[in-house]
Formats: C-alpha cells, structure tokens, sequence
C-alpha cells in the first residue's frame, strides 16, 4: 500500500506487524521449515508435513502473511525440486526479525511493592518445547525468579506482557497467570528481590 507524504511523494506504508506475523518471522529466523506447493503469487498449499509451530497458525491467514512479506521482499522461495517451495528469510527479512525482538518489552518498576505476588505457571508440551524454551527465556529475562522449573514469581503488575508474551507463541492454553496475597516461606522471594513487607 502507497501513501502520500507531506510533499507530496508517494511512499510505501509502513506495515503494522501483528503477534502472529511476528511470531512468523521467528519461526522463520528459528528454522522452523515452511514448505508449499505453488506459488506466493497465487493461492498457495501448506505441504502435510509442516511442523506443528505453523499447524497452530489459521491457513489462509497464513498465506496472506506469507504473500504481504513476500511484497515486502523480507521472504523468497526456494525450489525444492519436487514440485515443492521452501519459504526463507531474506536478508532484509533477518534483520526485520532481529529488529522485533522481545528486548523492549519491560515490567515497570512502581515506587512501592503492594505485597502482591504475580506467579506465571505453565505445562507446555514437548511439541511446542521452542515456544516453552522461549517463554522460559523471557521470563528470566523480565526480572522473574524460577520457583520451580516451570513457576516463575515476580513482584510487581505483568499481565499485559506475560499476555503478549504467550499469545504471541500460542500457547495460552498452557498457562496460568495469578496473584497472591500471601506464600508461606516467602523469605527467599524478599531476599531475592530485596524487597521488605509493606507494614
């Protein structure tokens, strides 16, 4: 789509990636292989044999991302020579992928603790273990503290990005947000977070 800019020019608008376009392109950045039989032109068919990661995605919502970012040359296609195509990164797509990582994604600091407990837990299948292993990652990441292998506390409000985080790699089925007002032994939490309990 071409837009005007002010003096006048025409220009190509700049795209608005959802959760699950940018969950494309990592699955792609990942190696996660997406092959099909077609062409991206035209309506394409997903092969049986697609991995499970893309299976989690709407078909024809999936075509159309695939066609959008083949007109904005972030794909290619590689001939597999069997009838079959193979959709890859290019490299203005690789840097597109790094560009929409998970680093700005932040938990805001309040001046006071509220003595809540925010507590993700989750049982994710060994068949979506990338998502598993990145939901992991960007807990830590986020300042949470791993309870047990699969609980992870922290102090303050994140709903909205543990939301973001588990609907970007669907796997909200397999996770549970809470608040506690209370955990007994909670004593390494305090220490951890060298937090003291509000009077």
């Amino acid at each position: 789509m071409e837009i005007m800019d002010r003096k006048g020019k025409k220009r190509r608008a700049k795209r608005i990636y959802s959760p699950t376009k940018l969950r494309v392109l990592l699955l792609l950045q990942a190696g996660i292989t997406l092959s099909f039989a077609g062409t991206i032109g035209r309506q394409v068919q997903v092969i049986k044999e697609a991995a499970q990661e893309w299976k989690e995605i709407d078909r024809q919502y999936l075509y159309r991302i695939v066609r959008e970012f083949y007109e904005d040359r972030l794909v290619s296609e590689e001939d597999n020579g069997d009838g079959t195509k193979t959709i890859v990164l290019t490299e203005k797509g690789k840097k597109r992928a790094f560009a929409f990582n998970f680093s700005k994604i932040k938990i805001k600091m309040p001046r006071f603790w509220d003595g809540l407990w925010h507590i993700v837990i989750f049982d994710i299948p060994e068949k979506y273990k990338i998502a598993r292993f990145a939901l992991r990652e960007k807990l830590l990441d986020l300042g949470f503290l791993q309870y047990q292998k699969s609980v992870y506390f922290h102090p303050y409000p994140c709903r909205d990005e543990v939301d973001f985080i588990i609907e970007f790699f669907r796997v909200r089925r397999y996770v549970r947000y809470g608040i506690l007002t209370h955990i007994a032994n909670e004593e390494e939490l305090l220490l951890a977070f060298n937090l003291k309990r509000p009077a």
